[in-house]
């Protein structure tokens, strides 16, 4: 899952951040509106935290950028005003939920799970096969034998299973595993997908996760041989 904070106070962008990446989310940060209403039309995010006074733009500015081109991305806007008035302005803007600073950052977090489970339709369980991956308790389990994942592998796992059956290029998942300012390496997806095929596959019959050629991975139930990608 991958997050977009806008914010221009850094301390508290910074703080925002670092919640999440405890979480095994990505995250990318701007500090002022029009860096914001770029990076959120330009890549794809799974939700954005939008505070309402920022430079250049303004956050309902922004959102109505995004809402322009991404109408069902999941926004949370931020603000200093704890007043009704401005809570309305920024629901009538296009916002799907408002929180009022100071804040708790649990109650952010849940916020945000709260949306990116709404968005897509779904309850908190994946299931690939006997693979299971409850997004609310983030436990991983494989015929019924818990798995112990780091946050990475957790995050990559939680992508595949979001797109199974669908190869995955190594570019889409470091688009949507890692953050803009991760220092990349060229085989930075292979060497987390070894790790986490040791844990996921290696003691069991069936591999689910595939290795497309010269293009990425993909996870899937199906075997290697009814897999014309491979």
């Amino acid at each position: 899952m991958r997050l977009l904070i806008v914010e221009d106070e850094k301390k508290v962008a910074s703080f925002i951040a670092r919640g999440f990446q405890q979480e095994g989310y990505a995250v990318d940060e701007a500090y002022d509106g029009e860096t914001g209403a770029s990076l959120a039309i330009n890549f794809d995010y799974d939700a954005v935290i939008l505070d309402v006074m920022l430079p250049k733009r303004s956050g309902f500015d922004v959102i109505g950028d995004i809402r322009a081109k991404k109408p069902t991305l999941p926004v949370i806007m931020l603000t200093a005003k704890d007043d009704v008035d401005a809570r309305i302005a920024g629901l009538n803007a296009g916002a799907d939920d408002y929180m009022v600073k100071p804040f708790v950052f649990a109650e952010l977090s849940a916020r945000v799970r709260a949306l990116l489970r709404r968005g897509a339709q779904e309850n908190t369980k994946l299931m690939v096969a006997d693979l299971e991956l409850d997004t609310a308790t983030r436990i991983v389990k494989r015929a019924s034998r818990r798995l112990h994942l780091t946050l990475k592998e957790y995050a990559l796992l939680e992508f595949l299973m979001r797109h199974v059956d669908r190869p995955a290029a190594r570019s889409t998942i470091m688009e949507h595993v890692w953050d803009l300012n991760h220092e990349s390496m060229s085989n930075v997806v292979d060497v987390h997908i070894k790790s986490l095929r040791n844990k996921v596959d290696k003691d069991f019959c069936v591999p689910l996760i595939h290795t497309v050629r010269g293009f990425g991975y993909m996870l899937s139930a199906e075997t290697r041989s009814q897999i014309t990608t491979n």
